[in-house]
């Protein structure tokens, strides 16, 4: 289960949170809207090396 980075629509808050699958639906938890993933920050590999391709948009990702 990942650690995963969001951003709230509504409020602006930048948060993370541990969710089943990268693409399920998370909610704000100050305000209760529904949150965009945040591609921001540093991206490892499944090794934990660092990569320098990833964009942290595994939807369009060609893999690490």
């Amino acid at each position: 289960m990942p650690i995963l980075q969001y951003k709230c629509k509504n409020c602006g808050k930048q948060f993370e949170e541990l969710v089943k699958k990268y693409d399920e639906p998370v909610k704000c938890p100050d305000c209760g809207t529904l949150a965009e993933r945040s591609y921001s920050g540093e991206m490892f590999s499944a090794t934990g090396k660092q990569q320098k391709k990833c964009s942290g948009n595994c939807k369009t990702c060609r893999g690490c």
